[in-house]
């Protein structure tokens, strides 16, 4: 199985963090449905092309965060994730998606009032597109 996780080693975010990160927003979004088989650490480290160690830390990250379930013997598998914790997810991953472009914005010496004023022609621009339909 093909997992659209990408990984960045120019960022300063940790690789298992992103890993962790990919998968939460796979789950929570319902691309990754309860009891679907994930690779073994060695398949995914090799396909992302990192270690296994860095591999087995983002595998135990989510297993204690109650993402994905390992049975001996039989592989690694994503939980039955409850719909609050879904939606945490989804909350926390636009809150920090949003929070990174605002202080990119702010970076390139935006006010704060720009950073307004391109957020909102941005939603405006959905709005129309979706008035389209």
């Amino acid at each position: 199985m093909e997992l659209p996780i990408r990984i960045s080693k120019d960022s300063r975010e940790p690789i298992y963090h992103q890993i962790v990160n990919q998968f939460k927003a796979l789950i929570a979004g319902g691309h990754l449905a309860a009891g679907t088989p994930l690779p073994s650490i060695r398949v995914l480290s090799k396909d992302l092309e990192i270690s296994i160690i860095t591999t087995r830390r983002a595998y135990q990250d989510l297993e204690v965060q109650g993402f994905i379930k390992t049975l001996q013997g039989k592989g690694t598998f994503v939980a039955d994730v409850s719909e609050d914790l879904k939606q945490d997810v989804k909350v926390t991953s636009v809150h920090n998606i949003l929070e990174n472009a605002v202080q990119t914005s702010l970076s390139f010496d935006y006010s704060v009032q720009q950073v307004k004023e391109i957020f909102l022609e941005i939603l405006e621009s959905y709005e129309s597109k979706k008035g389209d339909n």
